[in-house]
């Protein structure tokens, strides 16, 4: 596509945390065009459906003018990536266990599409030891807004506020899937 570097970062972005948001901004740094992909795998059990979780990724992105929001399901993300044009799939490494299940699946991808290049990225300290997981088990608990509001963007904590209220105020979150 006229020599633009595109770049696609996928993600269930069930619920978008900083630390998304900053891969996000990093991501659209580093290449012409970033994809924000969100991958749909029909046995998974989500928070937020897709069309709440592309609302809440344009709302994060607004003003970014090399991004656009996609979804993608039953294919493998390398697949996606040159269906779409993308040389580039961008990951982000936590922590070691982030770092060994990655490494594998570059492998994999690697197998199946050696024009697609992965690159990673390491978010700073304060942002990597939260998941989507970690904020959906927060919400419910006394204060849960005051502590949650550090770990995502203000329109998440909207979406996360009415989807509380929706359930019926009973408890936490917990028990909807991983990221």
């Amino acid at each position: 596509m006229n020599g633009q570097s595109i770049g696609v970062y996928a993600g269930s972005f069930d619920p978008p945390t900083n630390g998304h948001v900053w891969m996000i901004k990093e991501g659209a740094r580093l290449f012409d065009k970033l994809i924000i992909a969100i991958g749909v795998n029909p046995e998974k059990a989500y928070s937020f459906t897709i069309e709440q979780r592309v609302e809440m990724l344009k709302g994060i992105t607004k003003g970014m003018d090399n991004i656009s929001i996609r979804y993608f399901e039953n294919m493998f993300l390398v697949d996606y990536a040159k269906k779409i044009g993308a040389k580039f799939i961008l990951r982000g490494i936590r922590d070691s266990k982030d770092y060994e299940y990655e490494k594998s699946i570059r492998s994999v991808n690697e197998n199946i599409g050696k024009s697609i290049m992965t690159v990673f990225l390491m978010p700073p300290n304060n942002l990597s030891s939260v998941s989507s997981s970690l904020v959906k088990g927060l919400v419910g608990t006394s204060g849960w807004e005051r502590v949650v509001k550090k770990y995502v963007p203000a329109i998440v904590v909207g979406y996360l506020k009415t989807k509380y209220e929706a359930i019926g105020k009973k408890g936490a979150m917990i028990g909807m899937d991983n990221d």
